[in-house]
């Protein structure tokens, strides 16, 4: 059984944007890159569709985000006292 051939996201990054530019429609890309037309087509609707997440979650933030923070701040909180600490009986 052949293997379906797998795509870097470089690749189809470059496709997407031949597309959405205009260099060509999308059967004159699907030549010049040796690929069907409806994958083509298929990377350029997931492009823009991710360009809409994109702007979408621009203004709003995570709420995961901010309890890792809280996390992450104690953990730095527990290592500076345990530096000094260590730097204290280092000294003696």
């Amino acid at each position: 059984m052949a293997k379906r051939k797998q795509y870097s996201i470089e690749y189809k990054t470059k496709v997407a944007l031949a597309v959405i530019r205009g260099d060509g429609t999308v059967a004159e890309l699907s030549q010049k890159y040796g690929i069907h037309a409806n994958m083509i087509a298929k990377w350029k609707r997931e492009a823009l569709d991710g360009m809409k997440d994109t702007f979408a979650r621009k203004g709003k933030k995570d709420p995961s985000h901010g309890e890792e923070i809280k996390t992450l701040q104690a953990k730095i909180g527990e290592l500076i006292v345990e530096r000094d600490f260590l730097s204290k009986a280092f000294d003696r």
